[in-house]
């Protein structure tokens, strides 16, 4: 189970390097917070993507869209503080 979690992990991780330089284009950035085991994917958004008020569409149309197709396993993408 230990060997599932840590491909899961890497490949969010490497979901996530694919977008990231779309959003540091844009002075913001994105980290992983936590991987539930209800498969809920939590990040954090960064730098001006941060405040920005289509974060919520970059994240559902674009981050959770990548995820998923990566991952289909995980079952929502999250943005925490």
């Amino acid at each position: 189970m230990e060997a599932d979690k840590l491909r899961i992990q890497k490949s969010i991780e490497a979901a996530l390097g694919s977008v990231r330089p779309y959003l540091q284009a844009d002075g913001g950035d994105i980290s992983l917070v936590d991987i539930t085991d209800e498969m809920v994917v939590k990040v954090k958004l960064q730098g001006s993507c941060h405040n920005c008020p289509l974060s919520m569409q970059t994240l559902k149309g674009g981050v959770e869209m990548v995820i998923k197709k990566s991952v289909p396993e995980v079952v929502e993408v999250i943005a925490v503080e």
